[in-house]
């Protein structure tokens, strides 16, 4: 599902070619003032202050003025141009109620994910409290106009936000549907005009998944006791033979070390000693073990903050975005930070397993595939990244590996050959060959196997090390996921192709056929009939019970996406 590439666009497309469709000419600069002095004229007068600060905006990359921009320019002019620039959020010298329910959202918007300074959050204050209190400036078109254009501004801003999240979407998709999802914004806003509620209309275009739902509810208590300081975010790894990053990389260190006391100067660069000494400090503030040495461990744990937390919960409510709109009535759920399958059925949860998943480096995929049949006692056939990586090597130094692993090596006959009568050193990265294990308690896909649609290679299934399903960190696999709960699974599977047999159709198979199967310790293929959604995602956090569970970034994915969407944060 998120393993497809991520194109560099993003929304910044969307408004340039929305700013194609919906610019005008204009570009000379309104009134700074326009005082107007009867509160009955001032509509009218904003409205075409409206119009003027639209056209030089157009212009002048959003700007308005020098403290004053616009940030999806495009857009906002396409709204006021539906709506003849007529003011929205103010009439005769008073906020409309939709205004004060939208200041206070500005205000809680990290209760949804969100960061109010995206909105202008302080430009705004500061245009409100003006006039609010200044009886001169409360007569004053042109400001009215500013802070209904920063207004319309934040408000499809949010609903972006809300409705497709901050994530760039798939080049795929982006060059087909960046017009139809401008005018699609600016509708949802001309609707907002009519809602008799401001917060039931921005709930209807969230996510209603349940994961969501309970993620964002855990956000209040997680707020409630949140450590708001901020720390220096340091990045690793750097660039080695790079003295300019690895100097950038020391200096950054030292900065966060020192705002944990662990270093009492940053006016000049510490030497190997001093960086040891400070690194220790840190490291016995955190109950670890105390070697002084820079790691990927202690990276992660100077980077661990509430405000990198809250980060995570609003790059995690982003990857709900980019889930379908509705799920299936069934579908197995596997979690990869999490370490869990879980199966809904009905809005039930029906089973919930530990999983083994991928290592770093060879990460389990994101996906959306469907389950479509199962095997008992499978062979396994050798991915080629596995033979290329990690076999080759040792096949030139020891032809014998493979029949010592189990494994046997095979031509594009199907014809089983002798590892020794092949030229290892002439290969570099692949095989023409096969490697398989054949079937039996030992195989690495243990005695079942569930397959799916997918270009990996890779599957659910059975382990032959079922005793790694203890640990607490399971990112032990070559890509497959390996599911404790595997037989609970099959059952499920083929007890619902029984509920769902069609009138004059039959089962070949049933559990205790099943079961007998893996007693003679056959193999064979169960074409699965009512085929059931399969969702491999990546989700480092979740919400239980009103809190928020926070796991392991295992690949890194959550680190790229705050490094690449949430630097500024």
């Amino acid at each position: 599902m998120y393993q497809q590439k991520v194109t560099a666009l993003g929304f910044t497309l969307l408004v340039v070619c929305f700013f194609i469709l919906s610019c005008n000419d204009g570009g000379t600069k309104a009134a700074e003032k326009k005082i107007v002095a009867n509160p009955d004229q001032i509509d009218d007068a904003t409205s075409s202050s409206i119009e003027q600060l639209m056209s030089f905006a157009l212009n002048h990359n959003g700007r308005v003025d020098d403290t004053t921009k616009l940030q999806l320019v495009a857009l906002v002019n396409g709204f006021y141009k539906s709506n003849e620039f007529k003011n929205i959020w103010s009439k005769k010298e008073k906020w409309q109620p939709l205004a004060d329910s939208l200041f206070r959202f500005i205000k809680d918007a990290e209760l949804y994910g969100l960061f109010p300074k995206d909105y202008q959050a302080a430009r705004l204050s500061n245009l409100k409290n003006q006039l609010d209190t200044d009886s001169l400036k409360r007569m004053d078109a042109v400001l009215w106009s500013k802070a209904d254009m920063l207004l319309t501004d934040a408000c499809l801003h949010i609903i972006k936000d809300l409705k497709y999240g901050r994530l760039s979407n798939d080049s795929t998709a982006l060059a087909s549907d960046t017009a139809k999802k401008a005018k699609a914004l600016i509708a949802l806003q001309q609707s907002l005009l009519s809602q008799p509620s401001f917060n039931q209309f921005l709930s209807s275009i969230e996510p209603k998944n349940r994961g969501y739902l309970e993620l964002k509810k855990g956000i209040r208590h997680f707020l409630d006791s949140m450590d708001r300081r901020t720390y220096t975010y340091v990045i690793y790894p750097y660039k080695k033979n790079d003295a300019k990053d690895s100097l950038f990389f020391i200096k950054t260190l030292q900065k966060r070390l020192n705002e944990s006391k662990c270093i009492s100067f940053i006016n000049k660069l510490p030497d190997s000693a001093q960086l040891d000494s400070s690194i220790r400090r840190y490291q016995k503030l955190k109950g670890v073990k105390q070697d002084g040495q820079v790691s990927a461990s202690i990276i992660k744990a100077l980077n661990t903050s509430d405000a990198e937390r809250f980060k995570r919960i609003a790059i995690t409510l982003d990857r709900y975005k980019k889930l379908p709109d509705s799920l299936p009535e069934k579908f197995i759920w596997v979690n990869l930070p999490g370490y869990y399958l879980q199966l809904w059925d009905t809005d039930t949860l029906a089973l919930e397993s530990r999983i083994i998943c991928g290592k770093p480096a060879t990460p389990t995929p994101q996906l959306n595939s469907v389950v479509t049949d199962m095997v008992t006692y499978p062979t396994w056939t050798v991915p080629t990244s596995i033979i290329a990586k990690q076999y080759l090597p040792k096949l030139k130094n020891n032809p014998n590996y493979l029949s010592r692993l189990g494994l046997k090596l095979m031509n594009e006959k199907g014809e089983t050959i002798s590892a020794s009568s092949v030229n290892w050193g002439k290969y570099s990265k692949g095989i023409p060959y096969k490697v398989m294990q054949n079937s039996g308690d030992n195989n690495a896909l243990g005695i079942f196997k569930f397959n799916f649609n997918n270009p990996y290679a890779v599957y659910l299934h059975d382990t032959n090390q079922r005793y790694l399903f203890k640990n607490s960190s399971r990112a032990y696999s070559h890509g497959c996921v390996r599911v404790q709960e595997w037989q609970k699974l099959a059952n499920y599977l083929i007890r619902n192709d029984s509920i769902n047999l069609k009138p004059g159709d039959s089962l070949q198979y049933s559990v205790d056929s099943v079961k007998t199967l893996l007693a003679e310790k056959k193999n064979r293929r169960i074409i699965v009939k009512n085929p059931v959604y399969l969702y491999i995602t990546y989700f480092s956090c979740e919400g239980k019970d009103g809190k928020i569970r926070f796991y392991e970034d295992i690949y890194g994915d959550d680190k790229a996406l705050r490094e690449k969407y949430f630097t500024d944060k």
